[in-house]
């Protein structure tokens, strides 16, 4: 009775999985509240001004108060920046495929677009977010996506044509011994392979993209989105609210990044990383 109760627990709720799993991120918790503690103490102790460094203290009572309403309304700001963010995620993971694809499967292809593809990495974002303004509209969050679209697209790119060609030569061979055509080793060998990288990539570009939309905000548009609230709340001297507005930044790509990882955990269960608790 014991021994088939024990055979039937799922391996993720047993009680020395969780033990572990708590020894895992216990320093990293411990780390975060300890600097948190000493920054508060800190600030409050040598009386250091709250334009220098408000204290954590400040910055959630800052979040709180203009969450919803105020001056800066925070989540809708939030709720704006993502939907840019997203946007550009989409845009970018779509156009990064495709010609990862191509380069993958033409090396003429390859040769044409991958100097083209480093040459738009290389921008910087300072340069083509004013163009990106000039071409689609200083108010249309196409042109925010644009930006978040051009920072996605390069790790996409690379990392999935790696995946597409780094397929052992034993696996093409077996394939070939069954005649199996291209679109059946793509499907079969090739895609799998690189599924692995596409999620490693699409993690990068999921804090790369909410980075390309509000550096983009900062050159202009609407007033509520997180790039123009920490612009604005800085240039009144309210840093707490500009620290809530960076917090809140980094909390929901952090959220992304989770959510992403979550979705290569259901996707690829048999990849080694997934195995061994890793992602």
């Amino acid at each position: 009775m014991t021994a088939a109760a024990g055979r039937a627990a799922p391996a993720a709720f047993r009680p020395s999985r969780v033990a572990d799993r708590l020894r895992y991120y216990l320093p990293a918790i411990a780390v975060f509240v300890g600097v948190i503690l000493a920054w508060e103490l800190l600030v409050g102790g040598l009386g250091i001004e709250a334009f220098i460094l408000p204290a954590p203290s400040a910055i959630v009572t800052a979040l709180v108060d203009n969450w919803a309403g105020g001056r800066w309304p925070l989540s809708e700001a939030a709720y704006n920046t993502l939907y840019e963010a997203l946007g550009g995620l989409l845009i970018g993971t779509v156009a990064g495929l495709v010609v990862a694809f191509l380069a993958a499967r033409w090396v003429a292809a390859g040769e044409a677009l991958l100097p083209v593809a480093v040459a738009l990495n290389a921008v910087p974002i300072i340069a083509l977010a004013p163009l990106m303004n000039n071409w689609f509209g200083l108010t249309n969050p196409f042109s925010k996506m644009m930006i978040a679209a051009l920072l996605v697209f390069f790790p996409v790119m690379i990392n999935v044509t790696r995946g597409l060609t780094m397929v052992s030569p034993s696996s093409l061979e077996l394939m070939r011994s069954y005649a199996a055509g291209e679109w059946t080793i793509l499907a079969k060998v090739r895609v799998p392979n690189a599924l692995p990288f596409f999620f490693t990539a699409l993690k990068l570009g999921a804090t790369l993209c909410l980075i390309g939309a509000i550096v983009a905000e900062y050159f202009g548009g609407s007033s509520d989105v997180l790039g123009r609230v920490i612009v604005q709340s800085a240039s009144a001297l309210r840093f707490d609210v500009t620290w809530a507005a960076i917090i809140l930044g980094s909390l929901t790509g952090i959220v992304l990044y989770l959510a992403i990882s979550l979705v290569e955990r259901v996707v690829i269960p048999w990849h080694a990383s997934q195995r061994s608790g890793g992602g």
